[in-house]
Formats: C-alpha cells, sequence, structure tokens
C-alpha cells in the first residue's frame, strides 16, 4: 500500500508491511472537510488516490490556498512533532481515499527506523522553501506575477506537455490572492495568446509565459 510513498523510501517490504498493520483507510467524497484549522488532532494522513487542497479561510469565506496534495503526497506531520493545533485546513476536491496513522503508531515506527526521520525532515524544508517563495511572491509580484506563478507551480509534464490538474478560476485566485474575475481576464489574454490552452479545466502551457502582463 506504501510501496510508492516518498515517506517511506528507503524501508524494507517488512517495515512498510508493518506501517500498513497501522494505518486505517478511508475513502471520502468531494469537497469533504478532512481537517479545520484549529483542530487538536494527531494523525498523519496519506493520500492514496485523489486530490485535497491545503487552505486558510476567514469568517467571511475568504480563502487562501496555500498548496495541492495529490497521490503520493502527505499532511499532518507538524502534529506528529509538536502536538499543537493544526495550522491549516485540508479539504477534498475530488474523491479521494486516504490512510491515517495517530501519532503513538507513528512513533513506534520512527523509533527504529532513522530513515523515515529524515525523509520528514527533507519534506519540512521543501516546505518551508515552497511557504518563503509563496509569502516573496505575495510582497514583491503584481497579480500577473502571482498567477504566472501559481499555474507553473501546478503544471506537470504529461505525454510531452506541460498541464495542470483541473482547476477552477476561484482557485487559481485562491493560490494567487487575487480576484476570480482578474484571473478569467488573465486567462483568458494568455489563451488569445496562444500562449495556453484549456481542456476540461487543465490548462496547458504551450510556450514560455511573458515576463509582464
Amino acid at each position: 500500500m506504501f510501496t510508492d510513498i516518498p515517506l517511506f523510501d528507503g524501508l524494507s517490504p517488512e517495515e512498510i508491511k508493518t506501517i500498513s498493520a497501522h494505518a486505517k483507510i478511508r475513502t471520502t467524497k468531494k469537497h469533504q472537510s478532512i481537517l479545520a484549522k484549529g483542530d487538536a488532532t494527531d494523525s498523519l494522513y496519506v493520500v492514496l488516490k485523489g486530490r485535497l487542497k491545503v487552505f486558510i479561510a476567514d469568517n467571511e469565506g475568504k480563502e487562501v490556498i496555500l498548496a495541492f496534495l495529490d497521490e503520493g503526497d502527505y499532511f499532518g506531520e507538524l502534529a506528529l512533532l509538536d502536538q499543537e493545533p493544526r495550522s491549516a485546513s485540508v479539504m477534498t476536491t475530488e474523491e479521494t481515499k486516504l490512510a491515517h496513522i495517530c501519532r503513538a503508531d507513528f512513533q513506534k515506527v520512527l523509533s527504529t527506523n532513522h530513515q523515515i526521520a529524515l525523509n520528514l525532515l527533507a519534506t519540512l524544508a521543501r516546505r518551508n522553501r515552497l511557504l518563503a517563495g509563496n509569502v516573496g511572491n505575495l510582497a514583491l509580484l503584481d497579480v500577473y506575477g502571482r498567477v504566472a506563478k501559481a499555474l507553473l507551480s501546478q503544471a506537470k509534464t504529461k505525454n510531452g506537455m506541460l498541464i495542470t490538474e483541473k482547476m477552477t478560476h476561484q482557485e487559481i485566485a485562491n493560490l494567487a490572492g487575487s480576484s476570480r474575475e482578474m484571473v478569467s481576464k488573465i486567462i483568458k489574454e494568455l489563451k488569445f495568446g496562444g500562449y495556453i490552452s484549456i481542456v476540461e479545466k487543465r490548462i496547458i502551457i504551450n510556450t514560455k509565459l511573458p515576463a509582464r502582463w
């Protein structure tokens, strides 16, 4: 079950089997809340299938998306270390299958395999760099620059094309810290200029995006 999960790279089949024995599996529908900011929970969650968003929202529903999570990603690792309340909310954007492991069970495995600790530290470092980059983008880039960065951050190479997963204009706006109306205008002009194409809500980046808009 965990053989293709980066967190568990370097573990033997027997060790992965031990971790799997502690995991509980759940399947959730689209737009299902998994965690809410401030929750006092202590589990690590591994994405076996599907897609989720990590976000912060205010009392009026205004939302900033911090990241999207796909198959092989995991979240909730901070609760394994400091037992503090959740720092962000997590919600599915499509039907999703998750495995979750409670803190006590995870620490039992961690105590006998330091490779997991190294993998966990690598992920924390990567996410810290990503957060620093996002803060810099919000402070230094104009709206177009933030939208372009958001598109590039979500694009992966598939069949020789640079293509994003399905995203609404509102989700792009929440990633870029902009309004949906402004995003729609930018997307329309990028499409008109041939820089991007859109197929089933997936954005294909055809050529290098312009430096300025």
